[in-house]
């Protein structure tokens, strides 16, 4: 079996991960999917994606497995592309034979891949990726086998709004957004909606693409429009781009964005990171979470940087094997009824229940602060809308 490091080096499309625990295992194992943004814009958050299911895996089959069976991952990269992530998603299901299948974070890339988990009867478990559409269709028809483990959009959204309007108390909010990205859009769109709620006027609008890296013109604009607040709903290089070329420009302002936040940010914008907060679904600082962060740098050698990316995908695995057991089998038909009836489960960063339309009940969010002596964003609150 070639080795991560062989297939990171040499093919960067696929590996196969089948951790056996004891020879006791040696019986027809339980095969998992999972897609990756490995390589691309989003390569730091699938990093962390794959090397937290093989901690998930790891310790799943050091006890034993599931059903008496070791678990083994089928792994595509996806590249950060739609195409990719399509083809990934019809191998794992036509040739792999998977029963379910964990990842991405992307929320463009869940949705074009929607159809073939659909077709193919296999249920698909996203780890970060909010659109409403990731788990309904365009006439809001509930995909039978798309779920997710993390809170929406329009949650996420409102989440900023009351955040900015009613924390912060701010009145003139700037956007800028990534015309180009589901995600970015559904904040936009959602923050703008809830933000009037609080008495809120949006005074610049403004939109990049995602293959940019000078955003400086809509800045400028946005500078002139004379904000208190600016909101930037996006993720991958463009966020800490923007954030770094911001403060360049002068603004001063807070700056508030979604779960795009990651650790690698600080490389890029330094003490400009200022007065920035962080829509999250996880505490990074949550003393329950230690453990899992300490294992996770045993592991790699490396601090793990995509906490949020890093534990959806650990918990997903989690959520997956809890569907099987309660299935009794690997038929993929089965476990997506038991995705679905999933209530009360006890997982690392919260406790799932699903509601009808495949996504979490009311699931609390968080707000990370920006901490300049630490250079990390921390705990500040919990918020509900």
């Amino acid at each position: 079996m070639m080795s991560f490091s062989k297939v990171w080096k040499f093919s960067a499309l696929v590996f196969v991960l089948c951790v056996m625990a004891a020879p006791a295992l040696a019986v027809e194992p339980i095969k998992i999917g999972e897609i990756a943004t490995v390589t691309g814009d989003f390569a730091a958050y699938g990093v962390a994606e794959v090397e937290s299911v093989k901690i998930a895996v790891e310790e799943i089959n050091a006890a034993g497995g599931i059903l008496g069976r070791p678990v083994e991952v089928v792994m595509y990269d996806c590249r950060t592309r739609q195409e990719d992530m399509v083809n990934a998603a019809r191998r794992l299901i036509e040739q792999d034979k998977v029963c379910v299948a964990i990842g991405p974070s992307g929320s463009g890339l869940c949705i074009a891949a929607a159809p073939v988990f659909n077709r193919g009867q296999v249920a698909h478990l996203g780890t970060l990726p909010t659109n409403p559409l990731v788990t309904v269709d365009e006439d809001g028809k509930v995909r039978p086998y798309n779920f997710r483990i993390c809170f929406l959009d329009p949650y996420q959204g409102k989440m900023i709004a009351v955040f900015a309007g009613k924390e912060l108390g701010k009145k003139k909010a700037a956007v800028l957004y990534d015309v180009s990205s589901d995600y970015s859009h559904g904040l936009r769109e959602f923050f703008i909606s809830s933000f009037k709620e609080y008495g809120g006027e949006i005074v610049a609008d403004e939109g990049h693409r995602a293959e940019d890296v000078d955003f400086r013109a809509q800045l400028t604009t946005i500078k002139d429009a004379n904000p208190d607040v600016l909101i930037i709903p996006t993720m991958g290089k463009c966020l800490p781009l923007a954030v770094k070329q911001a403060r360049d420009l002068g603004i001063e302002v807070p700056i508030v964005g979604g779960d795009g936040y990651g650790d690698f940010m600080w490389e890029i914008v330094g003490d400009g990171m200022r007065e920035t907060y962080w829509v999250s679904h996880v505490d990074r600082f949550d003393p329950t979470l230690e453990a899992f962060f300490n294992k996770y740098e045993e592991q790699t050698g490396t601090e793990c940087m995509e906490f949020m990316n890093a534990i959806m995908a650990y918990d997903c695995v989690y959520w997956a094997k809890d569907a099987i057991e309660r299935a009794g089998s690997d038929d993929p038909v089965k476990i997506r009824e038991a995705l679905e009836n999933t209530k009360d489960l006890k997982l690392l960063h919260a406790t799932l229940t699903m509601d009808e339309f495949h996504n979490p009940k009311d699931k609390e969010g968080i707000i990370l602060q920006s901490d300049i002596e630490k250079q990390k964003a921390v705990f500040m609150m919990r918020i509900k809308p």
